[in-house]
C-alpha cells in the first residue's frame, strides 16, 4: 500500500497511518479479529469492551452479577490477546462511560496493556484515575466543545493531565448517539463540521494542542481529505468496517448493510434514554408500535437502563444480531451504511480509502501547518 504524502495520526508516540481509528462497534460487532486486521494496515484498531461475555446464554440465567462481570473481564481479556496475537499494529478498546461496570473495563484494558482507550456514552471524567503509571493514550468522545472544556478543567485539576486526542462523534454515527431525539428527528443537531470547528478551536488552546478526531457519517477517502481540510488530525469510521471478511459479526448482520436502502437507515428511542441509528427492518417496526419483549435483568450492564420500565434488553437484542437472529433484533448503522455494496478484506477496503485519499490530496494538497 503506497502511503506516499498521507498524513499521519500521532497520539503521543503512536503512529497511525493512514489516520483511521476502526471504530468501536458492541455488542460483539468489532472484537480481536477486526481490530487485528484494521491495526495490521496501519490503522488503529479498536475492540469495543461491551457485552463481549456471553451474558445471555440460558445456562447463567439467574447468575449473581459477579458472575457476570467476571465473565465479561474474562472476553475482554481474550479478544485483546486476540488482537495482540495476529497483529503488532496498534490496539486499543472503546468502553462507554455508561456501562456499570466501565472501572473493570478500564482496569483490564490497562492491565492488558492496550495502545489507547477511546471512552465515550458519557463524560470520562475520572479516566486518568486508572493510569497507575501506565503510557495507555486516552481519548474521549465528546460532542461539543463545551464537553471538551469541562473534562479538559477536571482532568488538568485532578490529574494534571490532558486528553491524548479527542474524538468528535457527530450526529450522522450509528449506534447510541449524544443528541435529543428530538433534535435528531427534526433536523436542528448541530452539524459535525461546526462542532468539530468548536472543538478544534478548544483543543488548540492548550499546550501541546490535543488531536482532534472527527467522526459520525465519513464514508470514503473525499470524506477523510474535507474533514483533514478542517484541520483534524485524522478520523474515526465504524460503518465500513462492518462490511469486511474479518468484522465478528455474523453474516446476517452484514446483510443487512448490504440490504438496506437509503430511507431503510432510521433513529429510535433506545431503552437506555439514547436515540440510536439502526437499520428498519420488521423488529424495529414491532418496537415502534409499542411491541414489548418483557425480560428478567441480574446485571443491568448500562447505568441509564431501568430494567422494570425498559420494554426490552437492548444488550439481548444486540446479542441476538451479533449471532444473526435478526427476526429478533436489529443492527446499529451509521447514516451512510446503505452504500456498502459488498463484503471485502480489511486490506482491501483501507487500500481502496488510501487510493481515494491520496488522490483527493493530489488535486488539493492540505496546508502546511
Amino acid at each position: 500500500m503506497r502511503l506516499e504524502n498521507i498524513p499521519v495520526l500521532r497520539i503521543g508516540n503512536l503512529e497511525i497511518c493512514p489516520p483511521i481509528i476502526q471504530g468501536g462497534m458492541g455488542i460483539r460487532v468489532s472484537g480481536g479479529n477486526l481490530a487485528a486486521a484494521a491495526a495490521n494496515t496501519g490503522c488503529a484498531g479498536i475492540i469495543a469492551s461491551a457485552g463481549l461475555g456471553q451474558f445471555e446464554n440460558s445456562e447463567l440465567e439467574g447468575a449473581k452479577r459477579e458472575v457476570l462481570v467476571k465473565l465479561n473481564e474474562e472476553a475482554l481479556r481474550a479478544e485483546i490477546r486476540k488482537a495482540r496475537s495476529l497483529s503488532d499494529g496498534v490496539i486499543g478498546v472503546n468502553i462507554m462511560v455508561a456501562l456499570t461496570d466501565y472501572e473493570n473495563h478500564v482496569k483490564t484494558s490497562i492491565e492488558e496493556g492496550v495502545d489507547l482507550i477511546i471512552s465515550g456514552a458519557g463524560l470520562a471524567l475520572a479516566l486518568p484515575k486508572y493510569l497507575d503509571g501506565s503510557d495507555v493514550k486516552l481519548v474521549p468522545i465528546v460532542s461539543s466543545a463545551r464537553a471538551l472544556k469541562i473534562l479538559c478543567k477536571r482532568w488538568v485539576s485532578h490529574f494534571n493531565k490532558l486528553p491524548d486526542a479527542v474524538v468528535v462523534e457527530g450526529v450522522k454515527a450509528g449506534g447510541h448517539l449524544g443528541y435529543t431525539y428530538e433534535s435528531i428527528y427534526d433536523n436542528t443537531a448541530p452539524r459535525v463540521e461546526d462542532t468539530v470547528r468548536e472543538v478544534i478551536a478548544v483543543a488548540n488552546s492548550y499546550r501541546p494542542n490535543i488531536p482532534v478526531i472527527a467522526a459520525g457519517g465519513i464514508f470514503d477517502g473525499n470524506d477523510i481529505v474535507y474533514f483533514l481540510k478542517l484541520g483534524v488530525s485524522g478520523v474515526q469510521m465504524a460503518t465500513r468496517f462492518v462490511c469486511t471478511d474479518e468484522c465478528d459479526v455474523h453474516d446476517n448482520f452484514k446483510q443487512a448493510y448490504l440490504d438496506a436502502r437509503e430511507g431503510d437507515i432510521t433513529v429510535i428511542k433506545s431503552p437506555v434514554g439514547l436515540p440510536g441509528r439502526v437499520i428498519n427492518n420488521e423488529f424495529v417496526e414491532r418496537i415502534k408500535q409499542g411491541k414489548t419483549m418483557p425480560f428478567k435483568c441480574n446485571y443491568q450492564c448500562l447505568i441509564t437502563c431501568e430494567p422494570q420500565k425498559a420494554p426490552y434488553c437492548i444488550a439481548k437484542v444486540l446479542a441476538n444480531a451479533a449471532q444473526g437472529k435478526m427476526d429478533e433484533a436489529f443492527a446499529f448503522a451509521g447514516s451512510n451504511a446503505y452504500r456498502c455494496t459488498e463484503i471485502v478484506p480489511v486490506k482491501t477496503l483501507v487500500e481502496s480509502l488510501v487510493k481515494e485519499l491520496s488522490a483527493a490530496l493530489a488535486q488539493e494538497p492540505l496546508r502546511a501547518g
